[in-house]
Parts: C-alpha cells; sequence; structure tokens
C-alpha cells in the first residue's frame, strides 16, 4: 500500500478516535478492527450516529465493558434490524443507567446483534425492547412487597438467555413466557433469577408450553429459494407479531420495504405451516404481477369490498392456471361458510355473500343453490376465458355484483363474521388510489388526518356513528384516540381548593351526612391504609426464623350501604376558552374550579370516579383524555393533569360518550352515574347537518341506558335559558341540568352531584 494511502488511512482513524473521546487502552486494542467492520457496513451519516452513541456510553461511568459490547455489536445489528433503532437503543440503555439495573447494559449489547439477526425487523425488534423495559420495571426494587432500590433480580439473565429464547418462542410467546415470569416470582429474587436464566422446571415447562407453530425466520431461506424458483420474485420478507395488537389483528401486506408475514403460524389440519406461509407468498406474487391500482374515490366501502374479493378470486385462478396443484392448497385455507348460516333480518350479510362467492369461484363443487351467486360463477370464468383479465374490468363485474345483490340489511351495524376470514390473503392496500385526498371515504389510517406530536397513546379505537337519515349506523366511522392528559402544576389545583375553603367547608357538613357509616375491615392487603399488627408480627417471627414471611401485612377498610362508580366527561372544546359575562374568568377556568371542587367531594365519600376530556378534529380525530382513572387517588398527579387543562377544536359527543362508557361499565357497583360538563351543542367541522351529531349523541344516551350506565348533562350554554336551541333535551330527555349563571358553577356542581347520589 502506498504510503500516501496509508498515511490517509492513519489520519481517518485518528479523526475517528478523537471524536470517541475514550481513554480506555481496552477501546484502542480493538478499536481499528471495530472501525474496519462499521465503515463496511454503515454509511457516513450512520458512523457519525455510532461514534457519537459509543462516546455517550463510555462516559456513563459503567465501565468499559458497556462500550466494547456496542462498538463490536452494533454494526452487524444495523444489517439486521436499519440505523433506525438506534435512538430506542439509547433510550433504553438511559433507563437503565437512570434506574438501579446499569448492571444490565452489557447482557443486553452483547445479546443485541444476535436478537436483532434472529428478529429481522425493527418493528419486532422495537417489541423486544418494549418487553425488556417492561421487565425491568415491574421487577425493579420490589422485594417482599417493600419498595426498595434493589435491582430487578431476573433482568440480567433474560437478556443473556433472548438469543436462545427467540430460537424457541415467537416475541408473542416470549412476552407470555415473561409476563408468568413477573407474576408469579415478582417478590422473590432466587426464583426469579433462576426462572429467567431456565434453571427452574416452571420455567422450562412454560417455555414448552409457549411453543407452537413454525417460526417465520426458521423457515425464511426455504420460502426465499421457493418466491425466487417458482415465482421469480426476490423480495425481502418482513415478520411482524399478532400478539401485540388487540384492537385490529394484521393481516399480511406488501410495500417498498418487502413482503410482510406473520412471525409464527401453525399447522392447520393437514396443512403444515410452511405451506401456510407459500399460499400467502403466492397470493401476494400474484398480486405484484397482474394488479393495478384502481382509482376508488367515489366507491362506497361496500364496493371496494366487493371489488377486493373479485380481484382475489382473478388472481387465485390465475395462479392456479400456472401451478393447478395450488387449488387444493387454496381450497384447504377457505373457508366454506353455510349457506343459512347469516340472518339478514337482524345482520349485515354482505360479507358472508362475499366469501360464499368467492369460494364458489374457487370451487366447482361449492353446493351453494343461491340464484344470484349461480349466475355470477359462469360470467367470472367467461370474463377471464374471453380476455377479461385486468383489474378495471374485473371491478365492473364486482360492482354489477353489488348492484344486484344489495340489500337494506346491508347496512345493519352487526356484521357476520364467523368462518368469512381468507387469512392466505394480503390486506389489498395496494390496490386503490385516492385522488381527493379529503374525500369522505379515505382510510381511518390516512396521515393527513393525524398530527403525531399532539396525538399519542394508544392505536385508534374504531366506533359506528348513528346516521338518522338511514335509521342505521355507520359501521366504524369515528377514529378515536386516547392518551394520559399532559400535566402542568399540581399547587395550581391546591389553590384553587383554597379559594373555595368556605364552600369546602359546607359541603363537607353535607358529605359527613351522605357518607355511609357501617365500615367494614379488609385484612391481608399487601398496601392499605395501616399497618395489621398481628399479621405484621407473625411475618417478623417468620422472617427472623428463616421462614418466607407473608408480605401482605397491611389492611384497608371499605363502606358498605353506598355502591356508586362516577364517571365525568368534560367538553374540552374550542368555545369553553370563551370569557364568562362580566368576568374575566373563562368558563374553561370556572369549569377548573367546579372540577376540583367535585373530585374533592367524591373523594371525602370514597365512590370509585374517573375524570377524562374530550374534544374532536374531524370523525378522523377525536381526542379522548385521561384526567384520573378508577384506580387513581385524588392526588398530585391527578392535580397537576387537571391544572393543565386546554380547550380547542370541536364537539363529537357520541364517540366520547360510547369511549367513556366502555370504563365505566366495568366497574362494579350497583349505580353507575356519568355525568357530562358541556358549553353547546355536539358540532365538528366536517359535519354541515346541524342535527346529525345531536341524533348520534342521543342514540349513544340510548347506549348508555341499554348497559345500566345513568347519564346526566350539566349545560352549561347561555341560549338554553332562552329555549333558542333546546337540543339538550333531545340529547338526554329529562336528565340534565342549565347552569343560567356560569359563575356559580363551582357551587353547584358538587350540590348536583350529591342530590342524584344522596
Amino acid at each position: 500500500m502506498p504510503d500516501s494511502v496509508m498515511t490517509d488511512h492513519t489520519r481517518q482513524m485518528q479523526a475517528y478516535w478523537t471524536k470517541l473521546d475514550t481513554r480506555f487502552p481496552q477501546a484502542e486494542a480493538v478499536f481499528d478492527a471495530c472501525m474496519t467492520e462499521a465503515l463496511a457496513l454503515l454509511t457516513p451519516t450512520e458512523i457519525d450516529a455510532y461514534l457519537e452513541a459509543a462516546r455517550g456510553i463510555g462516559k456513563l461511568g459503567r465501565g468499559v465493558e458497556p462500550l466494547l459490547e456496542f462498538m463490536t455489536e452494533w454494526p452487524s445489528t444495523v444489517q439486521a434490524v436499519g440505523a433506525t433503532a438506534l435512538p430506542t437503543v439509547m433510550a433504553t440503555i438511559q433507563a437503565m443507567q437512570k434506574s438501579p439495573n446499569s448492571s444490565a447494559m452489557t447482557p443486553f449489547l452483547s445479546t443485541m446483534a444476535p436478537v436483532a439477526h434472529r428478529l429481522q425487523s425493527p418493528e419486532l425488534f422495537q417489541q423486544y425492547l418494549n418487553i425488556t423495559l417492561d421487565l425491568m420495571a415491574r421487577t425493579t426494587g420490589s422485594i417482599h412487597g417493600h419498595h426498595t432500590t434493589f435491582p430487578s433480580p431476573g433482568l440480567p439473565d433474560f437478556l443473556a438467555q433472548a438469543p436462545r429464547l427467540l430460537n424457541l418462542l415467537s416475541l408473542g410467546g416470549l412476552k407470555k413466557w415473561v409476563d408468568y415470569g413477573i407474576r408469579n416470582y415478582h417478590s422473590h429474587p432466587e426464583r426469579q433469577k433462576d426462572f429467567f436464566s431456565l434453571q427452574s422446571a416452571d420455567s422450562r415447562a412454560v417455555l414448552q408450553r409457549e411453543r407452537s407453530g413454525t417460526l417465520l425466520v426458521d423457515v425464511t431461506r426455504s420460502l426465499d429459494l421457493y418466491l425466487r424458483g417458482l415465482w421469480q420474485d426476490e423480495e425481502q420478507l418482513i415478520p411482524y407479531s399478532t400478539a401485540f395488537d388487540e384492537l385490529r389483528k394484521p393481516i399480511p401486506y406488501y410495500d417498498q420495504l418487502g413482503i410482510r408475514l406473520p412471525d409464527v403460524q401453525e399447522d392447520l389440519g393437514d396443512i403444515q405451516a410452511i405451506d401456510r406461509y407459500r399460499a400467502v407468498l403466492a397470493h401476494i406474487t400474484g398480486h405484484r404481477r397482474w394488479s393495478h391500482p384502481q382509482i376508488a374515490d367515489n366507491w362506497s366501502p361496500f364496493q371496494r369490498m366487493a371489488v377486493e374479493f373479485f380481484e382475489d378470486c382473478r388472481i387465485d385462478t390465475l395462479l392456479i392456471r400456472e401451478y393447478p396443484g395450488l387449488r387444493r392448497l387454496f381450497l384447504a385455507l377457505h373457508p366454506h361458510p353455510a349457506e343459512k348460516a347469516c340472518d339478514p333480518e337482524t345482520t349485515s350479510c354482505l360479507r358472508h355473500r362475499l366469501v360464499m362467492l368467492s369460494r364458489a369461484l374457487l370451487d366447482p363443487q361449492h353446493g351453494y343453490h343461491d340464484e344470484d351467486l349461480n349466475a355470477y360463477v359462469p360470467r367470472f370464468h367467461a370474463a377471464l376465458e374471453h380476455g377479461a383479465s385486468s383489474t378495471g374490468e374485473i371491478a365492473t363485474l364486482a360492482l354489477s355484483y353489488v348492484a344486484k345483490t344489495r340489500r337494506q340489511s346491508d347496512q345493519f351495524a352487526k356484521i357476520h363474521f364467523d368462518n368469512t376470514v381468507v387469512d392466505y390473503r394480503d390486506d389489498n392496500r395496494q390496490l386503490w388510489q385516492f385522488i381527493e385526498s379529503g374525500d369522505e371515504e379515505a382510510a381511518f389510517d390516512e396521515p393527513r388526518k393525524i398530527e403525531p406530536q399532539e396525538i399519542t397513546g394508544l392505536p385508534p379505537r374504531h366506533y359506528s356513528e348513528w346516521d338518522y337519515h338511514s335509521q342505521s349506523y355507520r359501521p366504524d366511522w369515528v377514529s378515536l384516540y386516547e392518551a394520559i392528559h399532559p400535566s402542568g402544576n399540581a399547587a395550581d389545583i391546591d389553590r384553587l381548593l383554597q379559594k373555595h375553603a368556605g364552600l369546602a367547608k359546607q359541603l363537607k357538613k353535607m358529605l359527613d351526612w351522605l357518607k355511609p357509616q357501617d365500615k367494614v375491615r379488609i385484612r391481608y392487603q399487601e398496601e392499605g391504609s395501616e399497618l395489621d399488627l398481628d399479621v405484621a408480627i407473625r411475618s417478623l417471627i417468620d422472617f427472623k426464623g428463616g421462614s418466607t414471611p407473608d408480605p401482605r401485612i397491611n389492611m384497608s377498610h371499605r363502606t358498605n350501604g353506598r355502591s356508586i362508580a362516577v364517571m365525568l366527561l368534560l367538553d374540552l372544546s374550542e368555545s369553553l376558552n370563551e370569557k364568562v359575562a362580566g368576568s374575566e374568568q373563562t368558563i374553561l377556568e370556572l369549569s377548573q374550579e367546579a372540577v376540583s371542587l367535585l373530585a374533592w367531594s367524591i373523594e371525602q365519600l370514597g365512590d370509585p370516579f374517573a375524570i377524562a376530556g374530550f374534544n374532536s378534529n374531524t370523525r378522523f380525530e377525536v381526542r379522548y383524555q385521561h384526567i384520573k382513572g378508577y384506580s387513581e387517588g385524588w392526588n398530585d398527579d391527578v392535580k397537576a393533569r387537571l391544572a393543565a387543562m386546554r380547550a380547542g377544536y370541536s364537539t363529537r359527543m357520541g364517540a366520547a360518550l360510547r369511549h367513556a362508557a366502555h370504563y365505566l361499565e366495568a366497574q362494579k357497583a350497583d349505580k353507575k352515574l356519568m355525568l357530562i360538563l358541556t358549553d353547546g351543542q355536539p358540532a365538528d367541522i366536517d359535519t354541515t347537518d346541524d342535527r346529525l351529531l345531536i341524533e348520534d349523541a342521543r342514540q349513544a344516551v340510548k347506549e348508555l341506558d341499554q348497559k345500566g350506565i345513568f347519564p346526566y348533562c350539566i349545560s352549561l350554554d347561555a341560549s338554553l335559558k332562552a329555549g333558542e336551541d333546546d337540543y339538550v333535551r333531545d340529547i338526554f330527555g329529562q336528565h340534565y341540568t342549565v347552569i343560567d349563571h356560569i359563575e356559580r358553577l363551582p357551587e353547584r356542581l358538587p350540590q348536583l352531584f350529591m342530590s342524584l347520589t344522596r
């Protein structure tokens, strides 16, 4: 090598070493080898991020081992899951550093690359990190029920065993195995270590129980050869987990990054798991060959569903013509629903009819007698025989089928799903194009609708909305996002309560009259209001004698004679920012004072209660923010969220009522009261019909009644005083109160609650 080149190489390495900024001689000894590998695998930008992250790890004060492990393992990790995983890896390291678990950094980093290569997906790698953080959070500092600064006993062993575990389990199975260990050995450090190091018998037994199916990573090579040999396709296979999506299970799909498949498949009857993977790949490859995106702005969801079924059948038919043996595989995986399984008098049967038709298009021995179905089967095959093999032409046939078979019951909210899932087919996301991004029928996940910096928390929950014109529900019409409300300064709420100290004294007298007196003692509690001396002494004797002490040394009390659960639902729309007539305070500020007094009052009575706020920005974005949960006390965390209340956007009330009922319904109480505090009628910017959301809220109130929930509205709308727009009576019937003088709200709201629950 020429001296000039050698000099340039040395100079470059010296610059990288300077950027690393460490004095560990062990790091210097392996630096050139690590950088040579990194330069071969990483881009210049990724090299800079790599060195910056390594520099940060070296400055944590945890010795040289974490630095060496990171420098050795990170380039290989990037090769498996991409450089975008670096921020979450560093966040995990920071979480360990800030907790007593800093010793877990080295096993975490040393197994990072083999775990990444096993998972082969940034999404699955993120879920693995979530499992790690959950294990750390739930097992740190809890020995025999006492809060301590002990590190998680099982975390280092879990991290060391992670590659082996992922060779045996899917990510969902791993999560269940970890949850079992946490639940059963939460307060037993030595047993916890034995479990997570695979030394205990039940650890191996649970591991064996969770082993099921065929992991995608074990058959990826075979499927790659299948894809290339039979279909001349070389797309990357990317696994996703079905264990972490409770609302909607993922479906296979493909995009610009690759083909997404479930991380585990089980045998289905005589069909082996690998053949199920092959069926999915064949179907997706057919779409990639022969399907073309369609403009769908003017098509209804029902029409698009029909087009998808017809196009799926066209693809399957073309695949069977090329490889006739696929017919047996497709029919073995395709459901064969009974013809009379769906009742059109009470249920939407469109999906059921389409699955029957799909079966009939692939199976000459389908056995169905439906006239329309038997008329369209030969039309479908004739169209393919005469060259109508494009997506657009088959879509025309699908639309004619919908027009021919449409029924009024297709609009029903109750949809027949039994035996209708064709799980070897993808979700057809690549089949559609939309010219108008604001079209009313756009997909729920349309990115234009969501502001990630403002909406955080769980994935959206979809709710139906009542259409009073058709007297039926629009299924999955509203996307509701829930999150924990941001926090402010809890002292602000304390000042508000001090401001109303005189009123609080008056309320206290009324509360004492309402409060039940017959208390019942509950013993053997790990956490409680006071120490149970008898149990505590016995536990101390056991501990001194070398036996495992009973951690349930506390007791608590509950009262008999009053069984009420309360949900306080706050309208946080923009109109709350208006000032009250003759006052410098806004409606929001007065509502804040009133809710604080009410929460204090309910806490005095001991009733379980929750507080939530809502607003909306079109049907795609209803925001539901938790301010207080049923399991939380009236503490500084809750006060801080209440202090940060902000108003904005619109009032789509129906979805918020349904979601609040979801939590209130789960409470064990004889009476379930939902108080709705609002200052105006339901409205949103994507509706021009004033009655639409009023009627939907009215229907939601009827649903609450059916669930045994008593809704009551406190309206702050001054126009109701003159009866100009008495929408509140339409929604709530006689169950409402209008506060004429809003400035009296802090006084009236607690009094109203006590009168309702007396």
